[in-house]
């Protein structure tokens, strides 16, 4: 499995081959336009064709250096970088990176520098050296961050992703996606879209939601071909070939290899043909033909040593110790998962650890060894759970069964058993890997059944779950009317009409209950205020207690009013905002806030769904400054861009990443959850865009968490 790493192209986005090879012909002066030029055919060429890529590169070299053209020879030295490291060529390629850094130094370009910064991370991540890939990502995102070039920050958001899906820190890597698809998707980037799916895919794969994996490769697949990029299409196909392999279905997965060997062959890709060969050795053992397995194995691994690829070997050493096992050869088998294990922990690749560990375990049972067993298996299935790997939960699951069976411990050994039965139909039934997710979800929701916003939304379903069973009654009705008129039209009809009546009755109060729960506020904060306002009383602040009281009667008001509407003047939401941020401040002035509104925004023409900023700005006052001395700050920020309704709340607090294994992590993602839901349904209900992203600020060399809503609207045509 393949994440596509990306290679920034150091320049802004380069035109077509073809307007290139019309600039050439219209420009025949030998200056600095034309080796640039030169340049980018090369760097749009080396993709799917490195002898035109090495053609073009020669020509910008020799104009480069002729023109004494700083800049044109470092972006030659870069693409020759990357030419020796696609070939898995690192110690040359890391030299030419060098000469190209310092060039770019010289004449202090900065775009040039994060290029080669992202170029020593990609290089770094190849070798395994995952922490020093990530520093220099980090460097590359701080300079195109100050320069503003979004889609080379998008690069190092997709290429950082890349490296926490490798390690198995699943949570950081769908965070950098998404946020690299957000961005991709807001400058309409059609590449960016398709590099983030394809790595979203190697995620889905190693979660075991087969299904997802293969509509994300292939989706990219479509796209790749449409621009022949011929390195992108072979990992691509050597994915999908992987997956099929994984749903056992290995003619479709020799096809997809075949297809992507003939590629990396043709374009001498040397790291890629390393892993088709090692999977089609796993095609071969899964059909059992294990002395062809361990040819393509053993080629897989003696390749990968040459090119100091550490990784892969690891892998072919798991490989080759699996098909020992099937020959039943357990003390060769062990040695090569002791080797493999030993590799994983130095490098950090807890999911190939984890395979080690089971196959290591393997051979103890082979040998009725059950003590020596257990530990490893135990390792095992802790690294699965920890990073949601289906596939070695699963495993662990049966071996534990089959170690407690004999040993006599007969009511563990089922527990594992029943677990293996499970995880088996979530790996390989579609149906169940959709039905494990709707109970995960429900159950998460049953968790918080005190909160008014979740239960508005389960009556939302029950008003859509009955209007849909009062349909399907009214039709099945209409059947057992037919039958019963030939016994008694009159009964038949006074049953029909009193269940037609019930039927009603439901739907009509599920929706007066949904309209209650929606003037609801969080008895809470009531239950805060008014004990806020009895001290004020009881200590005798007469001023005080007067101005907490007005405050808190208007903010009750305004949400009881805007409960019954959908959409409310964007004035009275930022009224409430104010009132609300007043009252919690009042007592003890624990922090400052602002609400800025830019001119562009008339607030009492825009209509904006009630509450949807409120459960944000309370997260950043309960837990933003936890343990936390200073100037504590909220600032909420409203601006229109390009016709959206853009909404932040950030503040200077300890930052999401440091709450994240708080109590109240749960709670937040749980509102950021039905917030989430909430803007899917309004989204569709007004044919606009409504989403929302969480970030920590740390990302930006500042303290805190940034949170951003787009926000749908409409305009109020009353006013």
């Amino acid at each position: 499995m393949f994440s596509h790493l990306i290679w920034t192209g150091g320049l802004a986005q380069t035109p077509t081959i073809d307007s290139l090879k019309n600039e050439l012909e219209l420009h025949q002066q030998r200056d600095t336009t034309q080796a640039l030029n030169f340049y980018r055919l090369a760097f749009e060429y080396f993709r799917w064709d490195q002898n035109l890529a090495l053609t073009y590169l020669q020509k910008a070299e020799e104009l480069s250096d002729s023109l004494n053209y700083t800049a044109g020879k470092a972006r030659v030295f870069y693409l020759k970088g990357i030419l020796e490291s696609i070939q898995s060529n690192f110690p040359e390629s890391l030299k030419y990176f060098e000469q190209s850094l310092d060039l770019y130094e010289s004449i202090q370009d900065q775009n040039g520098i994060a290029s080669i910064l992202t170029a020593f991370g990609i290089t770094h991540s190849s070798l395994s050296e995952y922490d020093q890939a990530l520093f220099y990502y980090r460097k590359a995102a701080d300079i195109y961050q100050i320069t503003g070039n979004e889609r080379e920050l998008i690069t190092t958001l997709i290429n950082s992703a890349n490296v926490y899906s490798e390690t198995g820190r699943y949570e950081e890597a769908i965070s950098n996606f998404e946020e690299a698809l957000f961005r991709s998707e807001a400058t309409h980037d059609e590449e960016g879209v398709a590099s983030v799916r394809s790595n979203m895919g190697v995620i889905y794969q190693a979660q075991g939601n087969y299904p997802m994996a293969l509509e994300s490769f292939n989706k990219s697949l479509d796209y790749k071909r449409k621009t022949n990029d011929s390195l992108s299409m072979t990992v691509m196909l050597y994915n999908i070939g992987d997956t099929y392999h994984l749903l056992k279905k290995t003619d479709k997965a020799l096809e997809s290899f075949r297809e992507a060997l003939n590629l990396a062959q043709k374009n001498d890709y040397s790291s890629i043909l390393t892993a088709i060969n090692s999977s089609v050795g796993k095609v071969y053992a899964q059909r059992k033909e294990y002395e062809k397995a361990l040819i393509f194995y053993k080629i897989s691994m003696e390749s990968s040593q040459e090119l100091g690829n550490i990784k892969q070997t690891a892998i072919s050493l798991v490989y080759i110790g699996e098909v020992y096992l099937a020959l039943q050869r357990p003390a060769i088998a062990r040695e090569n998962f002791y080797q493999a294990i030993q590799i994983a922990k130095e490098t950090g690749l807890p999911s190939i650890q984890a395979n080690g560990l089971l196959g290591l375990a393997e051979s103890y049972l082979d040998e009725k060894n059950y003590g020596k067993a257990l530990p490893y298996t135990e390792q095992a299935n802790l690294i699965g759970k920890d990073l949601e790997l289906l596939e070695v939960q699963k495993n662990a699951a049966h071996q534990l069964s089959e170690i407690f069976e004999n040993t006599e411990q007969y009511q563990k050994a089922l527990a594992y058993y029943q677990t293996y039965k499970s995880l088996n139909d979530s790996l390989f039934n579609k149906e169940n890997i959709e039905r494990i997710t709707q109970l995960e979800y429900e159950y998460k929701y049953k968790q918080a059944l005190d909160s008014a916003n979740i239960r508005e939304l389960k009556l939302t379903r029950t008003v859509f779950d009955t209007s849909q069973d009062l349909a399907k009654t009214r039709q099945n009705y209409l059947w057992a009317i037919i039958g019963i008129l030939l016994i008694s039209i009159a009964m038949g009809t006074m049953i029909f009409i009193e269940k037609l009546k019930n039927e009603k009755s439901k739907t009509k109060n599920a929706i007066v209950e949904q309209k209650l729960l929606r003037s609801q506020m969080t008895p809470h904060f009531i239950f805060n205020s008014l004990s806020v306002l009895q001290g004020m009383i009881l200590n005798k602040e007469e001023g005080k207690s007067v101005s907490y009281l007005s405050k808190f009667s208007k903010l009750l008001r305004i949400i009881l009013e805007n409960s019954r509407d959908k959409l409310v003047l964007l004035s009275k939401e930022i009224t409430a905002m104010e009132n609300y941020l007043s009252l919690h401040n009042l007592e003890d002035n624990q922090f400052d806030y602002s609400i800025d509104v830019a001119p562009s925004i008339d607030t009492k023409s825009l209509l904006i769904p009630p509450m949807l900023i409120q459960p944000f700005v309370e997260n950043a006052i309960e837990h933003a400054f936890l343990g936390q001395c200073g100037e504590n700050k909220i600032e909420i920020s409203l601006r229109l861009d390009q016709q959206q309704l853009i909404c932040t709340i950030s503040d200077n607090g300890i930052g999401i990443a440091t709450q994240a294994g708080s109590p109240s992590s749960t709670k937040k993602s749980l509102a950021t959850t039905i917030t989430s839901e909430r803007l899917k349904i309004l989204s569709k209900d007004l044919k606009m865009k409504g989403e929302i992203r969480i970030a920590d600020r740390s990302k930006f060399n500042e303290k805190g968490t940034l949170v951003t809503l787009t926000i749908p609207y409409k305009h109020n045509h009353e006013s």
